[in-house]
C-alpha cells in the first residue's frame, strides 16, 4: 500500500512538470528522465531482498539461536547481528531519502545516482562478508567435537547451551519405567511363597528376600500381599536378621497390608534372636508399644512371644510381667510358657537358679507336667546361673520343703562346700525338683558357687534320670552332653556317665565327645583328654574342627601344638583364630616367647585375622612383661629372658603394624576387628568356592554311632580316691 501511494504522487509531480516546464523541454526530460531511473532504483533496493543480503542473512541464521549470550570469537552469530543493525539502518536511510520533496530530489539527481551506486556496493561487501563468515562458521563446527544444541529457532526460550547433571533417583525412576517386563509369565502367590519356602529352607536368606525385592517388584511388577512378607519375616527372625525383619515390617505398613497376631509373633522373635541383647531389648520394647498403641489385643502366642524375647534380652522382671498379664486375662497357661520362663532364669547368671527353682514348683503346683525341653532348660541354668547369696537360698527351701526339712546348719562360709551327712548305710543325695522337695542326708549348706554343686541339689546324674523317667521321658544325646556339662568334674563320674548312655542304647555324636575332651582340658588332664581320641575312632566317628580346637586347648608346648596343626593338615581342616587363640592362651601362661611369636607367625602366613580374645591374651601378656621388667623380678635379668622379650616386643609391634592396628589402644583395637553382625547379610555368595559348611549339610544330622565298642572299665581312673558325694570342691 506504501509503494502505490508514493507511485500516485510521483504521478501527480510528473504531469505538473510536463504541463509547466515546455520551455526547458530538453531539460525536463533529462531530469524526467533521471528521476525515473533513480526512482526505479530506489524502489528496487527497497523491494529485493537479494540485492540488499537479506537472503544470506535468513539463511545464516536459520540454525543459530539469537538469544545465546556467550558467544565463540568470530562466529557467524556475532556477525550476523551486525549485519542486521547496518541493514536496518540503511532502511531507514533508504525510507528517509525517498519521503524527501521532489524538488530536492531533482537537483540531486547525480547525488543519488552516486548514493545507489555506494548501496549496491555496499550490499555486495556485505554479501562477500556474510559468505566469508559462513564459511568460518563450517570450520568452527567441523572443528568442534560436539556441536551446540541451542534449540528451535523458531521457539521463544528453547536454548539449551547447558547440560544439566542428571540426578541419581531421576535415573533410576527413568530406568525402573523403561525397563521391559519379564518375558516369563508371572506367578501365583502360592508359587512365589513356595521359592521363599525353599530359600529360607536351605538356609539362603538373601536369595529369598530377593524374590520379594528384586522379581517380585522389578521385574514382575507384581503386588505382593501380607502372606508374602510375614513369611519373609518369619524366616529372618529365626536367622537373627532383626534390622530386616523390621524393615520388611515398615514397609509392610508403608504399603497398607493389615498386620495380624502372626507379624507380631514373628517380630518378637526377631528381638529374641537379635545378635545384640540391648538392639534387641530395644526393639522389643518400641514393638510393645506400638502394637498397644495401635489396639492390638495380645494372644498366647504373643504372650510366648513377648516372654520370649524380653527373657533372652535379660529383661526377667517384664518377662513375668507378662506371665502375671496373661494369667489375669485368663489366658491358658501351658507348659511351653514354663519353658520360655526357665530360659528366661538362664539369663540372670547371679541369680537364674534360684529362680529356676521357684517357676519348676509353680509349674507342678498348676498340676502341669515338665517335658523334654523343660528339663534341659533346668540343665542350662545349672551350669549357667548362681543361687545367690546363702540367706537367699535357706528362703528358697523354706518355700519349696516341708516346714519340718527347711532346718538346716548353716556351713561356714568360708569352707564353700556342701556338708552331707556319712552316718546312715546309703547316702540319700537331695532333690529339690520333686512336688516336695527332698534335702536328703544334706545337714549342713554353704555358698553353692559351682555347676556341679547345683546338680547335686537335683539328685545327682541317677537322681535326675529317675525324675525324667518318672515323668515318663526318656533322654537323648544332647541331654546327656547337657549333663556332661554339671557332672562332677571326675573321670569316675564320666564313666558312670558313659555307662548310662550304653545301657540306655544312645547312639552318641562328636559333639558329646568335644565337650568331654574340653571338661577334661579345663581340668589339666590332657592325658584323658587325648584318650578320647582313641574312643572317637573307635566308634567309627571322624573328628571336626571343634575336636581340634578344644584339643588345642592341651598344647603346652610348640612340639605339641606343631603335632596337632600336621594333624588337622593331614584331615583336611583349615585352622582358624579360635584354635590360634587357645594355642597363644597356652603359650602365655608357659610364658614362652618362641611359642608366642610362631602363634603370631601362623596368623600372619594363613591370613587369619584376631579377635577380641586373641588380642586381649597378646595385650595381657605383654604388660604382664613390662610389670615384672619394672618390678626388678629375678627371672628378667638372665640372658634368655632378655633376648626372648627383645624378640616378642619387635614381632608384637610387627603383629600390630600388619593388620592395621598400630597405634591404637586395646578397646579401639577391639572395636576395629570385631565382627558387625549383620555383615554376613550383606555379602554376596561366591560362586564357585566351597563355604566352610554347605548349606545343605547344616540341615542334616550329624552323624551318631553306638558306643558298645568302647571298652568303660578299661578307661584311666582319678589319681587319687577321692569321694565326689562326700566333700565337692
Amino acid at each position: 500500500m506504501a509503494l502505490r501511494f508514493l507511485s500516485l504522487a510521483l504521478r501527480t509531480n510528473t504531469r505538473r512538470l510536463q504541463q509547466y516546464g515546455p520551455a526547458h523541454g530538453l531539460y525536463s526530460n533529462t531530469v524526467f528522465g533521471a528521476q525515473q531511473d533513480f526512482l526505479h532504483r530506489q524502489l528496487h533496493v527497497r523491494i529485493s531482498d537479494q540485492e540488499a543480503g537479506l537472503q544470506t542473512r535468513r539463511e545464516a541464521n536459520r540454525h543459530k539461536n539469537p538469544f545465546q549470550d556467550d558467544l565463540i570469537e568470530d562466529s557467524p552469530i556475532s556477525e550476523t547481528v551486525e549485519q542486521r543493525k547496518n541493514g536496518r539502518a540503511d532502511k531507514v536511510r533508504l525510507t528517509k531519502e525517498t519521503s524527501v520533496d521532489f524538488g530536492e530530489a531533482h537537483r540531486g539527481t547525480e547525488t543519488a545516482k552516486a548514493r545507489a551506486d555506494k548501496v549496491r556496493i555496499k550490499s555486495t561487501k556485505e554479501t562477500s562478508e556474510t559468505e566469508t563468515a559462513k564459511a568460518k562458521a563450517d570450520k568452527v563446527e567441523s572443528t568442534k567435537e560436539e556441536p551446540l544444541d541451542f534449540g528451535d529457532p523458531d521457539c521463544f526460550g528453547g536454548s539449551r547451551t547447558e547440560t544439566a547433571t542428571p540426578n541419581a533417583s531421576d535415573m533410576e525412576e527413568e530406568e525402573f519405567t523403561s525397563r521391559p517386563t519379564r518375558h516369563t509369565r508371572k506367578l501365583r502367590t502360592k508359587e512365589y511363597a513356595r521359592l521363599i519356602k525353599e530359600h529360607l529352607n536351605a538356609q539362603r536368606i538373601n536369595d529369598a528376600i530377593a524374590v520379594l525385592e528384586v522379581r517380585m517388584l522389578r521385574e514382575d511388577r507384581v503386588k505382593p500381599e501380607s502372606y508374602i512378607y510375614n513369611l519373609l519375616i518369619s524366616g529372618c527372625a529365626k536367622a537373627g536378621y532383626t534390622r530386616k525383619a523390621f524393615s520388611l515390617y515398615t514397609k509392610m505398613r508403608q504399603r497398607g497390608l493389615k498386620v495380624t497376631g502372626g507379624t507380631y509373633t514373628s517380630l518378637f522373635n526377631a528381638c529374641a534372636n537379635a545378635p545384640s541383647h540391648s538392639d534387641g531389648l530395644t526393639k522389643a520394647r518400641q514393638l510393645r508399644h506400638n502394637m498397644l498403641e495401635k489396639g492390638h489385643e495380645p494372644n498366647v502366642q504373643n504372650y510366648n512371644a513377648m516372654i520370649k524375647a524380653y527373657g533372652r534380652c535379660g529383661d526377667l522382671q517384664t518377662a513375668y510381667t507378662l506371665a502375671d498379664e496373661l494369667l489375669e486375662r485368663r489366658l491358658p497357661l501351658s507348659v511351653d510358657t514354663f519353658n520360655l520362663l526357665l530360659q528366661a532364669c538362664a539369663s540372670d547368671e547371679r541369680h537364674g537358679f534360684r529362680y529356676a527353682l521357684l517357676t519348676w514348683h509353680k509349674m507342678l503346683r498348676r498340676q502341669l507336667s515338665p517335658d523334654y525341653y523343660s528339663f534341659n532348660a533346668m540343665l542350662r541354668c545349672v551350669r549357667d546361673c548362681g543361687f545367690g547369696q546363702l540367706e537367699q537360698l535357706q528362703q528358697v527351701l523354706a518355700e519349696i520343703t516341708a516346714p519340718e526339712q527347711a532346718q538346716l546348719t548353716a556351713g561356714d562360709n568360708s569352707s564353700n562346700q556342701l556338708t552331707i551327712s556319712a552316718n546312715s548305710h546309703e547316702l540319700e543325695l537331695p532333690n529339690l525338683l520333686l512336688p516336695q522337695a527332698q534335702l536328703g542326708s544334706l545337714v549342713a549348706l554353704a555358698e553353692v558357687t559351682r555347676p556341679h554343686e547345683r546338680f547335686l541339689l537335683l539328685g545327682g546324674l541317677t537322681g535326675y534320670l529317675d525324675l525324667m523317667k518318672s515323668h515318663k521321658i526318656t533322654p537323648d544325646i544332647k541331654s546327656f552332653t547337657a549333663m556332661l556339662e554339671v557332672i562332677a568334674p571326675t573321670n569316675a563320674a564320666e564313666k558312670q556317665l558313659l555307662s548310662f548312655v550304653r545301657k540306655i542304647g544312645l547312639k552318641a555324636d562328636i559333639d558329646f565327645f568335644n565337650v568331654l575332651i574340653k571338661k577334661r582340658s579345663m581340668r589339666f588332664d590332657y592325658a584323658s583328654a587325648r584318650e578320647v581320641l582313641t574312643m572317637i575312632r573307635t566308634t567309627g566317628l571322624r573328628p571336626d574342627i571343634v575336636t581340634y580346637g578344644v584339643l588345642a586347648l592341651g598344647c603346652r608346648t610348640q612340639e605339641e601344638a606343631r603335632e596337632l596343626l600336621q594333624q588337622m593338615q593331614a584331615a583336611g581342616i583349615r585352622m582358624n583364630i579360635a584354635i590360634l587363640g587357645a594355642m597363644l592362651r597356652q603359650g602365655c601362661a608357659q610364658k614362652s616367647f618362641a611359642y608366642v611369636n610362631e602363634i603370631m607367625q601362623l596368623s600372619l602366613e594363613e591370613d587369619i585375622r584376631p579377635n577380641e580374645a586373641f588380642l586381649r591374651h597378646l595385650h595381657n601378656f605383654h604388660r604382664g612383661c613390662a610389670r615384672a621388667i619394672d618390678a626388678r623380678h629375678p627371672s628378667t635379668k638372665t640372658p634368655a629372658f632378655k633376648k626372648g622379650h627383645s624378640k616378642f616386643c619387635d614381632k608384637y609391634r610387627l603383629y600390630y603394624e600388619e593388620q592395621g592396628l598400630a597405634g591404637l589402644k586395646l578397646e579401639d583395637a577391639v572395636n576395629k576387628v570385631k565382627e558387625r553382625p549383620y555383615a554376613q547379610y550383606k555379602e554376596a555368595t561366591v560362586t564357585g568356592i566351597e563355604p566352610t559348611k554347605h548349606e545343605q549339610v547344616k540341615r542334616k544330622q550329624k552323624v551318631r554311632k553306638y558306643i558298645k565298642k568302647i571298652k568303660i572299665a578299661q578307661l584311666s581312673d582319678d589319681p587319687g580316691d577321692a569321694n565326689p558325694f562326700k566333700r565337692i570342691e
